[in-house]
């Protein structure tokens, strides 16, 4: 069953139709039929995700046989196995489903892959890697014209052991580690910033700099956004909300319009997952259209750039950790915020990768430089944003004949971290916050830095007199500033030495240092650079 939605917009901007698939429940497997019908509560009910509303099943408790049951009742065709690459970018390996047998064992053992083409610190003479489906990650693919299945999968060594350098081991390490050591676990949600860039529309042309949440046709491309947020929840993304962003930008016969897509807080090792599928799933969309869209870090200097804020929270038996019984934030907070702080320069080296993202980490940009942290305030590098503390009576001001009382199971309160962008590889950027976590929980001097660096007012319009310590300006600084941090990071065997040794080196081959200052008034030659990086992450 279809529901039609008629009001949305077509190439040119016109409205025009558009449908949302709606999952067609199927018999359930007897495995399910044990649960009960009254189980289908509201991880089920109303959910957008194809599997999980076919299967009546979380996603986290998909198994093999679900996954064969879905392909069989479907009409699938075709499996299609995503893997992380070490440039952070969704890979792609096709089967055609033969028969049932040849299915099962691809979803059993996987496949070969080559490592060395995918990551640069493996050999040739020893390059042979596993990729193995994580069935929690299926998903119908909505862009395939053959049915297909998609599945996110893990790299395994020649000996069956999880690889130690691939981007979703070293995130599952780094929050294993979290959890061991302080009984805490991590959830995550990322704000996804991005411009859709087409020719120049005179009719309600965009006002630079003053597209924060406007709607159609003020507004444009406002159907990129949607229909790419329709099909990521389809795909099992947990998304809050999405709007139109500050940024408008008029170039010659070319506008750039940004957006912003963003999550719901899940467990960190999700929240990177649903952010590379994401950025795919955004990209494809716009390709439809004949549209092009940049996660870039800058787009033209001196306009506004798009980040990539991660949120997060630390979660102990389904609590949030973040609030103490006042409901003001919680030693446990302001300790992680401590670590946040003190890492704050090294986590640059996993989520400011490539040069132009020195150009939007300038003062002035709504972008931070100085390393601090302060409630509310969008200035700072760790913000700690509003959390809904004492104000449950707006709803029943609002409606005055409400009477229906509501409780929120879980406090929404989160810190939210405002540095990385879209040059990031999700997963590094991911495992470099839990590290930073947990290095907050464990030390002593955590709630002295956090205290120390506490700031009331806006960091942007008071330059003068500050004595704050600065994020690095380039990423050659990011990667000294890696080397100098490491042991924090490979501490209890999180980040291999090997992994540490590259992105530091990769980072430190830019020879970008001062880079702002000797580009400075080149117009020409800041252009080039940032159309070198436009498809970055």
């Amino acid at each position: 069953m279809t529901c039609k939605i008629k009001a949305l917009y077509s190439q040119n901007g016109t409205l025009n139709s558009y449908k949302i698939p709606q999952g067609k429940p199927d018999p359930l497997l007897d495995q399910n039929k044990s649960t009960g019908e009254n189980q289908m509560n509201e991880s089920t009910t109303l959910n957008p995700n194809k599997l999980a509303n076919f299967l009546n099943k979380r996603p986290e408790d998909f198994t093999k046989k679900d996954i064969i049951h879905y392909i069989e009742k479907n009409d699938i065709r075709m499996l299609n196995f995503r893997y992380i690459g070490g440039d952070g970018k969704l890979k792609l390996l096709n089967f055609i489903i033969n028969d049932r047998n040849y299915l099962d064992k691809i979803l059993s053992v996987g496949e070969r892959v080559d490592g060395s083409s995918l990551f640069s610190y493996i050999e040739a003479s020893s390059s042979d890697l596993y990729v193995v489906p994580r069935y929690r990650t299926a998903f119908a693919n909505p862009f395939s014209e053959v049915p297909a299945i998609d599945i996110l999968c893990s790299y395994y060594d020649r000996d069956g052991q999880a690889l130690s350098i691939a981007p979703e081991n070293i995130l599952k390490k780094a929050h294993a580690s979290l959890k061991e050591k302080t009984g805490m676990q991590l959830e995550a949600l990322g704000e996804l910033e991005f411009y859709v860039s087409s020719e120049l529309d005179r009719i309600y042309s965009p006002t630079p700099q003053k597209g924060y949440h406007e709607s159609h046709p003020f507004a444009k491309w406002e159907l990129v956004r949607v229909e790419a947020m329709a099909r990521i929840s389809e795909m099992g993304g947990r998304i809050k909300y999405g709007h139109s962003e500050v940024g408008n930008i008029v170039s010659g016969d070319w506008e750039y319009v940004q957006h912003e897509i963003e999550f719901l807080p899940v467990n960190v090792e999700e929240a990177a997952d649903q952010l590379a599928i994401a950025k795919w799933v955004v990209r494809e969309v716009a390709y439809k259209y004949g549209l092009e869209v940049s996660f870039a870090p800058k787009i033209i200097v001196g306009h506004a750039g798009s980040g990539l804020h991660i949120h997060s929270r630390l979660v102990k038996d389904g609590k949030n950790m973040m609030i103490d019984e006042t409901g003001s934030l919680s030693e446990t907070a302001r300790k992680m915020i401590g670590g946040l702080l003190e890492l704050a320069p090294s986590i640059t080296a996993f989520g400011n990768i490539v040069p132009t993202s020195y150009l939007r980490l300038v003062p002035h940009q709504e972008a931070p430089t100085n390393i601090c942290w302060g409630d509310r305030n969008r200035s700072v590098l760790v913000r700690v944003p509003l959390g809904w503390k004492g104000v449950s009576n707006m709803i029943y001001d609002a409606n005055p004949k409400e009477k229906e009382p509501y409780i929120d199971p879980m406090s929404n309160q989160t810190v939210e971290l405002r540095s990385a962008d879209g040059s990031a590889n999700v997963y590094l950027l991911l495992a470099s916050i839990t590290t930073a976590a947990r290095h907050g929980l464990e030390n002593i001097d955590s709630l002295k830095i956090a205290e120390k660096l506490y700031v009331s007012y806006d960091v942007g319009k008071k330059q003068q007199g500050l004595n704050l310590p600065q994020l690095p300006a380039s990423c050659f600084e990011a990667g000294e500033q890696l080397l100098k941090d490491r042991a924090f990071y490979e501490k209890y065997q999180v980040f291999p030495t090997a992994m540490i040794d590259g992105v530091a080196a990769s980072l430190m081959k830019y020879k970008d240092k001062d880079l702002s200052e000797r580009m400075f008034g080149n117009g020409d030659a800041l252009m080039q650079l940032v159309k070198q990086y436009l498809h970055c992450g």
